[in-house]
């Protein structure tokens, strides 16, 4: 017994992840599915100690899977989402386009798997990996306090958007330290050595996107109660993302109270030690399955505040992994039941 799952977008960062998690995990699949564009037709990716060969997506028939995540941005979800649906595939999208469909569930396992009991159209959203690694960490606590307001500022790294933007980190590295000229070409100005505080397109109220789908993606997973403002920050990391996120309660919460929730709760880890080095940085969240926590504190410029540092691998959590536990929470749920 098994499921048939495509993976569409392999050949990416995120795609790429998707199959390391699937093999990592033993999801019980009976045939994997590499596909990309038809540029990357025949490439092979590594799936465990096996290579699968890149199929084309725009000839690919989806009839018969169970299962397609797809990892290859808006417009090919648009294009190709429900084809694999009416297909007849559980359609786990990774990209924007379906995340504020009301008809589609936008799910973070470990916050709202019952939302995966109103599936309208054989299509789930992934949530942005900033979002979902903060509200890993904010679920526990607001069902403990209530969630008043909450203030974030992230530090993404560059994998966050797509490979061609982790090769202009390092090449702009390079050119540092042999004196070679810069042309930013994926960012707006130059990252390496740098920090730049826009992520995606401004709108009108000088809010960027991603400080918008932070905002809108927690009021339709969490609460649309919580008052929530974000600055979104690129920093020169290849891979994860952390936050700084000051959050006000309605109820009474101590940090001590906070530390025991959040050691308990599902897809956290608190390392949080008041030491030199006793805390976790992006780099040491890489390859991880964790949303990590530390610096947890009282903010005493509120009656009822704290204080927290989250840091995931973006590329994980934020995306391939996030996807595969929403499988697994079908799965578990019974929404999906392996063939015989």
């Amino acid at each position: 017994m098994g499921f048939r799952v495509a993976v569409v977008g392999a050949t990416g960062n995120v795609g790429r992840e998707m199959l390391n998690i699937l093999n990592e995990r033993e999801f019980p699949a009976t045939e994997i599915i590499a596909i990309a564009s038809r540029k990357s037709m025949g490439q092979k990716v590594d799936y465990g100690n096996k290579e699968l060969t890149i199929q084309a997506l725009d000839t690919f028939d989806f009839t018969g899977v169970n299962i397609a995540l797809f990892a290859a941005g808006s417009g090919v979800s648009k294009e190709y989402g429900p084809k694999a649906a009416d297909a007849g595939a559980m359609v786990i999208d990774n990209s924007s386009f379906y995340r504020m469909d009301p008809d589609v569930p936008l799910v973070v396992p470990e916050v709202n798997p019952h939302h995966l009991l109103k599936i309208k159209k054989n299509i789930i959203a992934n949530p942005n990996c900033s979002t979902a690694q903060m509200l890993v960490a904010l679920k526990p606590l607001h069902d403990a306090a209530v969630i008043k307001r909450v203030v974030v500022s992230t530090y993404q790294s560059v994998s966050g958007a797509g490979n061609a933007a982790m090769d202009e980190l390092f090449s702009q590295t390079r050119a540092i330290f042999v004196n070679d000229p810069i042309k930013p070409e994926n960012f707006t100005k130059q990252i390496a050595f740098n920090v730049i505080p826009h992520i995606d397109v401004f709108m009108d109220d000088g809010y960027t996107k991603e400080e918008w789908k932070m905002v809108a993606e927690t009021h339709k997973m969490l609460d649309p109660d919580i008052k929530l403002t974000a600055t979104c920050v690129r920093v020169p990391v290849f891979v994860g993302h952390a936050e700084s996120i000051n959050i006000e309660f309605k109820k009474e919460i101590t940090e001590k109270q906070a530390r025991a929730l959040l050691r308990e709760a599902p897809g956290c880890l608190v390392i949080d030690k008041r030491e030199d080095g006793g805390y976790i940085t992006p780099q040491e969240c890489v390859g991880d399955f964790a949303t990590f926590i530390s610096r947890i504190r009282e903010d005493k410029t509120v009656k009822n505040g704290l204080n927290i540092w989250v840091v995931s691998d973006n590329l994980r959590k934020g995306a391939a992994l996030n996807a595969i536990q929403i499988a697994e929470s079908l799965l578990n749920q019974g929404i999906l039941k392996a063939a015989a």
